[in-house]
């Protein structure tokens, strides 16, 4: 879905003609479209993500070390 998103805003649609169209996929709001803002804080997840994937990736291996001390599976 924030693939989707991102192309499309990358051709210059705005968010919110955007949003009416993505739906979510699992959880407690299936079939519903995600609100603008859950939107733009994935958009800007992602910026960080491309930015620093350094980070991204130290802090994906410092909480799967956290799930495993706690006896969760990842």
């Amino acid at each position: 879905m924030l693939h989707s998103a991102l192309r499309r805003r990358a051709n210059g649609e705005t968010v919110e003609r955007i949003q009416p169209d993505l739906i979510i996929s699992t959880g407690r709001r299936k079939g519903w479209s995600p609100s603008l803002p859950s939107i733009y804080r994935a958009r800007a997840e992602h910026g960080k993500t491309q930015a620093y994937p350094e980070a991204a990736e130290a802090a994906h291996a410092d909480f799967a070390a956290l799930q495993q001390r706690e006896g969760r599976p990842e």
